[in-house]
């Protein structure tokens, strides 16, 4: 019992040096020497002032209220651990970073060190700006300390509960949730090099894209993890998976994925979810040249055979008449929508809110109404998104290249729990769609 006693003091001592180091020891910060990867089609070539680099890096999304002044902080995140507030990145020295070094911004950006040596939360993507060169993140300190006009606004503290309080613990889930800093091109080709850094390092696409470990780190930050760009899942939505054989986008033609992030939408998809962030004040502004490296490098990586072009032509208006409506529709999905007789709820709830947006064969409209016939937010694993799009509506955001700004109606005020579950289960499983149903139980939580 003695020894037993002796043991767990001896461990109890030795938790407590390994806590203490944490807390105490100063934590390794990046060099300018570790990112110095350099080529000319970096972003920071592009313009000289830095914000070409912040709209590749989409600073905007997370640093921008709904309603505020850009870069100026307070957006909500949402994570499993509780709600983390983005801070104010304008050169306001008394709430923003005015007085912050570009040593301290580089910390910041690449090893998840605030000013003061706090840990910050890794819902800033710091594991996949660790890939950012030295010329792009000068560009970035450039645009947020030297160019933009600075904004006092005091952002409301993040206060997550014990133990995520701690940042201390932050350190010990870098260990194991970071990669090595700096970038290495996987291939000789100035195209795919270019693709792979815009998507790994700046455009972070795996933050959302890739699935989370046991650690809640991202399974893969390039492409030599299988995993990476599985799919991910981002406050209850599904990010779908761009690289498997099951990818919803091997149907998608090199200029569907162009057009898609140029635009939010093409003839098989429109955007939804936190992705419509992304096109917003992204992707929409990336150069021609920086969108067709992107797309090259996804094909490149693909397990899928890419299709040489775009599928069939978009549905005629006409298609929802009855007598046009044979053609491509499967016999059950063409039983159920065209028999009123003893109609299921959920086929009659979709002829009667849905079917003139997205007609009966759920091909849509190519680029205005997405086809909701093999949609990734439709037959997602998780059903959320689909769920709260249907109470809450959406909204494909206006771009230089789609100026209309599309919008679909909520139906939470017009559709019961029963009904939208209903509704959400029969499009899960139209047109060969093939997913789980939703029960009334996930309707309402999200409600």
């Amino acid at each position: 019992m003695l020894k037993f006693l002796r043991l767990i003091m001896w461990l109890a001592i030795a938790a407590i040096i390994v806590i203490a180091a944490m807390i105490l020891v100063p934590q390794h910060r990046s060099s300018a020497k570790d990112l110095s990867f350099d080529a000319q089609w970096l972003p920071a070539h592009q313009d000289k002032t830095g914000e070409y680099v912040a709209r590749v890096a989409d600073c905007a999304a997370c640093h921008t209220a709904e309603g505020g002044t850009p870069y100026a902080g307070g957006r909500a995140i949402a994570s499993p651990f509780g709600t983390i507030y983005a801070s104010n990145i304008t050169p306001d020295k008394a709430t923003g970073i005015g007085d912050w070094t570009l040593d301290e911004f580089r910390a910041a950006l690449v090893d998840g060190i605030g000013k003061h040596g706090e840990n910050l939360y890794p819902a800033m993507p710091y594991d996949n700006y660790r890939k950012l060169s030295e010329a792009d993140i000068e560009a970035l300190y450039t645009y947020f300390h030297d160019t933009l006009e600075p904004v006092e606004n005091k952002v409301q503290a993040t206060a997550l509960s014990f133990p995520f309080n701690q940042r201390w613990g932050i350190r010990a889930w870098k260990w194991v949730g970071l990669p090595k800093v700096g970038f290495v091109p996987p291939s000789q080709d100035a195209r795919i090099a270019r693709g792979a850094y815009l998507v790994e390092g700046p455009g972070h696409c795996a933050a959302c894209h890739s699935p989370r470990n046991l650690a809640f780190a991202q399974n893969g930050t390039d492409a030599s993890d299988p995993d990476f760009l599985s799919g991910g899942v981002i406050d209850g939505w599904t990010a779908p998976d761009l690289r498997s054989a099951d990818a919803t986008i091997k149907s998608w033609s090199a200029a569907d994925l162009d057009l898609f992030l140029a635009s939010g939408r093409n003839a098989h998809a429109g955007v939804s979810g936190e992705m419509a962030l992304a096109i917003r004040d992204s992707l929409q502004y990336l150069s021609d040249e920086d969108r067709a490296a992107m797309v090259a490098y996804l094909r490149s990586i693909a397990a899928y055979q890419p299709v040489a072009v775009t599928g069939e032509a978009a549905p005629k208006a006409a298609v929802a008449r009855p007598a046009e409506l044979k053609a491509g529709l499967d016999d059950a999905t063409r039983k159920l929508l065209l028999t009123p007789e003893n109609q299921p709820l959920g086929a009659r709830l979709f002829m009667d809110n849905c079917a003139a947006c997205h007609f009966a064969d759920g091909k849509g409209a190519a680029g205005i109404f997405p086809a909701l016939a093999g949609n990734a937010t439709v037959t997602a694993k998780q059903s959320n998104g689909l769920v709260d799009t249907i109470l809450h509506g959406a909204a494909i955001p206006s771009t230089a290249q789609r100026p209309a700004e599309l919008k679909m109606p909520g139906f939470a005020d017009r559709l019961s729990d029963d009904d939208v579950a209903a509704l959400a289960s029969f499009l899960r499983s139209a047109w060969g769609n093939s997913a789980d149903p939703v029960s009334a139980k996930d309707v309402s939580a999200l409600r």
